[in-house]
């Protein structure tokens, strides 16, 4: 009895101890970075003794690490070197994860290829080149159903071409139209759109940038990519 209480206020110290660290980290990070960031979380690693600080930022959720007493931060990450396993890149893409069943899907327009089995959602703004380079290596890719998510972020008149490329009878054509071929939309831009919503959708989500690709396993990764690499990530996104 008395070793169990023994465990017991043992466990009870080193979580109230934990927790005084974790605060006094926060606090830290705080003071230091002011109203540029938001410190979302903070937890011990194992490693070294390491804390890993979870910040949101504009380009979505980022990691530095700190000793116990917030006296030095380290930028970068940590590899192990056994396995040669980025343990930073797989945690931020694990924190920045979106379940992919949470997507309202009715504000995206589909690609389907081939039989179109496997998920992706893709946010993309007409003027973003990297969007463009990533639809043609879309082509390349078979099995796909791909849900477009307008998000007119980077040019004045992105929304204006977002909103006619959905107003279109045709909405996939007129995007791949004007992704693959240059050929501008010809419909009004008078119809209502989803663009407004998807606006705030990425905001929620922290999406600030084009292309952003979300996998059916929840996997996030802000980018293009070549279809070699997608497609392997659309069959491991299909095993999980």
């Amino acid at each position: 009895m008395l070793r169990k209480l023994a465990v017991s206020l043992a466990l009870a110290c080193a979580v109230t101890a934990a927790h005084a660290n974790e605060e006094a980290i926060r606090k830290a990070v705080a003071e230091m970075l002011g109203s540029q960031v938001k410190v979302e979380g903070v937890t011990k690693t194992g490693i070294l003794g390491l804390y890993e600080v979870r910040l949101t930022t504009e380009e979505g959720v980022r990691i530095v690490y700190t000793d116990e007493a917030a006296s030095y931060f380290f930028v970068g990450n940590v590899i192990d070197n056994k396995t040669q396993t980025d343990l930073t890149e797989a945690r931020i893409r694990k924190l920045n994860a979106i379940r992919f069943a949470d997507l309202p899907l009715a504000q995206a327009f589909k690609i389907v290829r081939g039989k179109g089995t496997r998920q992706l959602a893709y946010f993309s703004d007409p003027r973003c080149p990297y969007c463009r380079r990533f639809d043609q290596e879309l082509t390349k890719v078979d099995d796909v159903t791909v849900h477009v998510f307008l998000i007119p972020i980077i040019a004045p008149d992105s929304a204006a071409i977002s909103k006619a490329v959905w107003c279109s009878p045709d909405r996939t054509k007129a995007w791949l139209d004007l992704m693959l071929k240059g050929v501008q939309p010809t419909a009004k831009a008078t119809c209502d759109t989803p663009i407004e919503k998807n606006l705030a959708l990425s905001r929620k989500y922290g999406i600030n940038g084009t292309p952003t690709l979300i996998f059916a396993n929840g996997e996030r990764i802000s980018g293009w990519m070549p279809a070699d690499k997608l497609s392997k990530m659309l069959a491991d996104a299909a095993k999980r």
